[in-house]
């Protein structure tokens, strides 16, 4: 159950936000709190963990950045100050209470009833803690305090500015951004579940686990198809690795041009009476790797892919609402995309979530810009990458992590222990360990570079030599695939590539030349679409290619050079984009 309105207003991003794990007992949290700018630092001194209003009044999921949120304040914040209060509902009454936070940045320190709850680290990872034994009966008073140095270089801030808005880095992101809610849980509840699709043998592995020691608890899992069973299995619960395989009776594929989903039920019974249920879904893909090529489902799929940095003018990284999640997917297949690279954010399960309906393919990414690669911040870098890795692996539209992007040589140490990492926590996909630049693996799964090449004839012509250079084992052109010593690695011969960056070009409204891009910007629209279609033809026509990555969806603040206005506004014909993007590619002919 879930409430979407109050005596005075509709709750803003009402849906449930993890529609990959979703239970019927729950509760939003959104909507209006109080909030308090703490420029001092002395919020516990001056007892606002409990008891104490707060000076002004913010709308939760939006940041204090974003308009949306009712505030708009746009200096830096290190230290901020949440607090609301809720009243449970009947159907919550006598149960084990979670709460909730899609994600908050950067440190959050939660109270309730002026008790100490628990603490979290990480701007983009969700987590939750049990409130039941800190609730009481009436109202009871949450509060969450938040530290946020973005200039510190001790987090990773993404694209978040440590200044002013400006090149490449834009509005930052302070507390709170994603949404806020109770969940109401059985005795024992089913905790993480991570699940390994098989579509050769028409059946899904799953790993879950159960919280809560108690005899006699017995663990179904149950698919459907349009709503029609599908497979049953049923185990004793164990308190961790309880292993199920799911075998279906009928096999039907997710793939991006039919991206079916099957539903997932998870029940966990104690001596026969139901304790907790969990809703899913999943998709039966397998991504592979064969020579040069990336396989799904066992076929080669160019992957146009667009990057997307998921800012927005009212809500900063927040999305104003769920339907402008999926609007952004669509508007990117009307261009001729089938997927993207996630920009140096980590994205909210509902957008996933559009994803893996709409047959989008996705690589996932860590904002790991704004962090200085110390050894004094690797610990909280790798326990977020972890939480997230946890979070979405089991999304059918995932086919790739990237867990950084454009970084030096000095971060090459944490990019070998991330990249283990990676792979220990999720076998079933490759890993680019960083996007461009420097690239320190002794055997790669896969490689890219970045290149804003403005001019079609040279761009092609650097990318047929680059792989005509290498299979003579001579050096390669692209000068930043080198590693960490500055020697040119030649271990990338034979994987997998793409230019995961390319393009840029810088498109104004009204042809002012306000903002920037990459390059002299074309002089008219016809000498735009000529550069667009040379571009993308030269790494179509190119065989050693499994894809690209154009720059970018849309415009964001001052950087102009998406496909779309900041607004959303299409810049062009998007069935002329779409026809140029969209054709086949010389890989999908092998």
């Amino acid at each position: 159950m879930t409430s979407n309105t109050s005596d005075q207003f509709v709750i803003p991003r009402a849906e449930h936000p993890r529609p990959d794990r979703m239970r019927e007992n729950w509760l939003s949290l959104n909507g209006k709190w109080e909030f308090e700018i703490d420029e001092q630092a002395d919020g516990r001194e001056r007892g606002l963990t409990t008891g104490h209003a707060l000076d002004r009044e913010i709308l939760v999921p939006f940041c204090p950045e974003s308009p949306l949120s009712g505030i708009g304040y746009y200096d830096l914040m290190k230290n901020v100050w949440y607090r609301r209060f809720f009243s449970l509902p009947a159907t919550m009454s006598g149960k084990r209470l979670l709460l909730h936070f899609g994600a908050v940045d950067y440190k959050a320190t939660v109270y309730l009833n002026g008790e100490f709850v628990g603490e979290h680290i990480g701007g983009n990872s969700a987590f939750h803690f049990e409130i039941t034994p800190f609730l009481k009966d009436g109202e009871n008073e949450v509060v969450v305090e938040v530290f946020d140095d973005t200039a510190s270089g001790l987090q990773p801030t993404g694209k978040q500015t440590h200044t002013v808005s400006e090149g490449c880095l834009y509005t930052r992101t302070t507390g709170i951004w994603q949404s806020v809610w109770l969940e109401a849980v059985g005795s024992s509840y089913i905790g993480d579940f991570n699940l390994t699709p098989d579509p050769d043998g028409s059946r899904v592995f799953m790993e879950i686990s159960v919280s809560g020691e108690y005899p006699n608890l017995t663990l179904v899992a149950e698919a459907f198809a349009d709503g029609v069973a599908m497979g049953s299995e049923k185990i004793p619960a164990l308190w961790r690795n309880n292993r199920i395989v799911l075998n279906l009776k009928e096999k039907r594929l997710w793939t991006p041009e039919s991206p079916f989903l099957y539903d997932l039920s998870l029940t966990l019974r104690s001596n026969g009476a139901v304790i907790d249920t969990v809703s899913s879904y999943f998709g039966l893909r397998k991504v592979e790797i064969s020579g040069e090529a990336i396989l799904i489902n066992g076929k080669r799929i160019f992957q146009r892919l667009i990057l997307d940095q998921g800012f927005y003018p009212d809500g900063i990284w927040t999305a104003p609402s769920d339907e402008e999640l999926r609007r952004d997917i669509e508007r990117s297949q009307s261009a001729g995309y089938n997927g993207a690279r996630l920009h140096q954010k980590v994205f909210e399960p509902r957008f996933l979530y559009w994803a893996d309906k709409l047959g989008y393919l996705i690589w996932g990414e860590y904002p790991n810009w704004g962090y200085n690669n110390t050894r004094e911040g690797y610990s909280d870098y790798i326990h977020e990458w972890t939480d997230i890795l946890v979070r979405d692996r089991n999304h059918p539209s995932i086919i790739g992590w990237c867990p950084f992007n454009e970084t030096p040589p000095s971060a090459g140490e944490l990019q070998r222990i991330v990249c283990h990492i990676t792979k220990v926590n999720d076998p079933t996909r490759p890993v680019i360990e960083t996007s461009g630049w420097t690239h320190t693996l002794s055997s790669p799964e896969v490689r890219d570079d970045h290149d804003y090449n403005q001019y079609p004839t040279t761009f092609r012509e650097r990318w047929m030599h680059y792989f005509e250079a290498s299979s003579k084992g001579g050096l390669t052109p692209a000068s930043r695939l080198r590693n960490e010593e500055g020697k040119v690695s030649t271990a990338n011969w034979g994987t997998p590539f793409m230019v995961s960056e390319f393009g840029g070009t810088h498109w104004a409204e009204k042809e002012t030349g306000e903002g920037w891009g990459y390059g002299d910007g074309p002089r008219n629209l016809e000498e735009f679409y000529q550069r667009y279609q040379g571009l993308v033809d030269a790494l179509l026509d190119n065989p050693h290619m499994f894809g690209f990555c154009y720059t970018q969806l849309t415009d964001v603040e001052q950087e102009h050079n998406g496909l779309y206005y900041y607004d959303r506004r299409p810049k062009f014909d998007m069935d002329r984009i779409k026809a140029i993007t969209s054709r086949k590619a010389a890989y999908e002919e092998e």
